[in-house]
């Protein structure tokens, strides 16, 4: 009997002891957890629509590049207001349809604003959706339609220079020479549409004649018959609307037909895939475009100068040179990171701070938005560039 009452005070002692040890031991644990960080906040999603294959890819790719070297340092960072940035990146395969789908695709997985596309026909397919979702857009494309009329793109801005502005900054270079007779030669498609528009308008208030007008296609190679038109009308300059690999084909036709007159390209030309595929016919085309092709030439007082530089610096080390392609992007998700930050993870307030930016110091410009300019640049965010020895500089003109 004895023995039995002495094992069951030794059970029960152990007992006790064990209960004692595993309380000193959730003590500790405790107290580890309490040291550590709180769980990771939930992830602000931003969608990214752009065309990253295909005919458009040499926007696409250095664009692409550019939104995820900035996700990288912004989560190295500690996020947006401590939450961490993803990036939904979704490939329009340089088709309008691709992009439609894409944006519907973006909008289901609950993001919270949309950058893209790269190119205005890619955009202008994408606008109904966003608009009907009620989600912001930021659009690295340049057509003036992409952001108006204002009362049908509540939620629609853009990064890139205007058509409009690169119109009329190419009609006061026209006038500065006395060079009132040209020929327009443009991409047959929403960006070359919209270029021949803008131009007709600003060419018109600016005293300028066109005599002809012609198209190609963005595959074409072969652009003789429109440029033997041209020169039939023996113009004192020649303007063409597209982006590579077109417009390289163009110019290098141009230079083969011993067309005399300056070729003057758009902004679309502004990447390093221009120069490449035209090679020596690229010498003496002259283009207006934003301020990063040129930034080591920017006076240390120009607003740009910093921003331009530390642009070229991050991007060169991973990727290569950089081109305002890349810088259009930059634009767009600095502006939606900024907003998020303001707005926190609501739409309709993201939409209300993109629209209240002022005085933002881009790669593309310096930015100042309102509820009657959904692109925020100005004419003098473009320097006018021209292409010597392979390289952009700045014109002399």
């Amino acid at each position: 009997m004895l023995y039995v009452v002495k094992r069951k005070t030794l059970i029960l002692s152990l007992l006790i002891c064990l209960a004692i040890i595993a309380l000193a031991l959730a003590g500790c644990s405790n107290q580890e957890t309490g040291s550590t960080k709180a769980p990771a906040a939930d992830a602000y999603k931003v969608g990214v629509v752009l065309d990253i294959s295909g005919k458009a890819s040499s926007l696409g790719i250095p664009e692409r590049d550019t939104v995820q070297m900035i996700a990288n340092k912004i989560n190295r960072e500690g996020g947006i207001n401590g939450h961490p940035l993803e990036l939904v990146i979704l490939d329009t395969k340089s088709n309008e349809t691709e992009a439609a789908l894409a944006a519907r695709k973006l909008i289901q997985e609950g993001v919270l604003a949309i950058l893209g596309a790269s190119t205005s026909g890619s955009t202008m397919a994408i606008i109904d959706t966003v608009q009907n979702a009620e989600i912001p857009l930021v659009s690295c494309a340049a057509s003036v339609k992409i952001v108006e009329p204002l009362n049908e793109r509540r939620w629609v801005f853009k990064t890139a220079q205007s058509d409009s502005l690169v119109a009329a900054k190419i009609v006061d270079y026209l006038k500065l020479k006395n060079l009132t007779k040209v020929a327009f030669v443009s991409v047959n498609n929403a960006y070359g549409d919209s270029g021949r528009e803008e131009f007709e308008k600003a060419a018109s208030a600016g005293g300028i004649t066109v005599t002809v007008w012609e198209k190609f296609e963005q595959d074409d190679t072969i652009m003789t018959s429109q440029l033997t038109n041209v020169k039939k009308q023996n113009p004192q300059a020649v303007i063409a609307w597209a982006i590579p690999p077109a417009a390289s084909s163009l110019t290098e036709n141009y230079r083969q037909m011993d067309i005399k007159a300056p070729l003057i390209h758009s902004h679309g030309i502004g990447n390093q895939t221009f120069i490449d595929l035209a090679g020596p016919a690229a010498e003496g085309v002259i283009f207006p475009i934003g301020k990063l092709v040129v930034a080591d030439s920017l006076p240390e007082s120009d607003p740009q100068k910093d921003i331009l530089i530390n642009y070229v610096s991050d991007y060169r080390e991973t990727y290569g040179p950089p081109d305002p392609f890349g810088g259009y992007a930059w634009d767009a998700l600095h502006l939606v990171i900024n907003a998020i930050e303001k707005a926190g993870p609501d739409k309709a307030k993201i939409r209300d701070e993109l629209e209240k930016t002022s005085g933002f110091v881009g790669v593309t410009g310096v930015f100042n938005m309102s509820p009657a300019d959904h692109n925020g640049l100005a004419i003098e965010d473009l320097v006018l560039v021209e292409i010597r020895d392979g390289k952009w500089q700045i014109s002399k003109d």
